[in-house]
């Protein structure tokens, strides 16, 4: 996900668009006492133009609720939509890039999806080559629109070339089997920490 939101925030700025990428909840955050988002870091490494702001850091890298509960913090609608509502008035772009999964739990009786609704952002999904993809992306889409989210598709990250004919055949199946549409397949990169800025673009 990170991989992909570097790419759009990068493209928007290389547009002349101020652009922002927001990470609402980041665990897993690295540093003693000054405490950083490795996701963020990576997409400033890209374009130390593009503008990054993180509302919750967490050391642990588990499900944000149970990350907030073992610093004995509670993760506010109230903060993360001050926050989101503080970002919209400075950038023309605002990129948000959620925790895994639509059904995270962030605090008690409120997902991922909800911080999407409160928000007001259409979503781009970003699924992963496996077996298994299409039906995950399915219960995504379908649950996604269930929620009454603006789904604007399915980006499919880091396809390899060797792929077999199950990851292949997905993007017709996902097209064919929910009204969402695949945006766009991203090939597998070696190294995308080393990645050349332009060439994400």
């Amino acid at each position: 996900k990170t991989f992909i939101t570097a790419g759009l925030a990068a493209t928007m700025q290389s547009l002349g668009y101020s652009t922002c990428v927001y990470k609402p909840i980041q665990t897993g955050a690295l540093g003693d006492g000054f405490l950083q988002s490795p996701d963020l870091a990576y997409v400033r490494n890209i374009d130390p133009y593009i503008k990054t702001y993180s509302s919750y850091l967490f050391k642990s890298n588990l499900s944000p609720n149970i990350a907030a509960e073992l610093e004995n913090v509670t993760i506010e609608k109230t903060v993360l939509n001050t926050d989101y509502e503080l970002i919209t008035k400075d950038h023309d772009c605002i990129i948000t890039e959620g925790p895994e999964g639509l059904m995270t739990p962030l605090a008690p009786n409120f997902l991922t999806a909800d911080m999407i609704k409160l928000f007001d952002q259409p979503i781009v999904i970003v699924t992963k080559p496996t077996s298994a993809m299409v039906n995950h992306t399915l219960l995504t889409i379908n649950y996604a629109m269930q929620k009454g989210l603006n789904v604007r598709g399915v980006i499919i990250n880091n396809l390899s070339e060797d792929a077999d004919i199950s990851v292949k055949t997905a993007p017709r199946l996902i097209e064919e089997y929910s009204d969402a549409k695949v945006l766009g397949i991203i090939k597998s990169f070696p190294d995308i920490k080393s990645i050349n800025p332009n060439d994400l673009i």
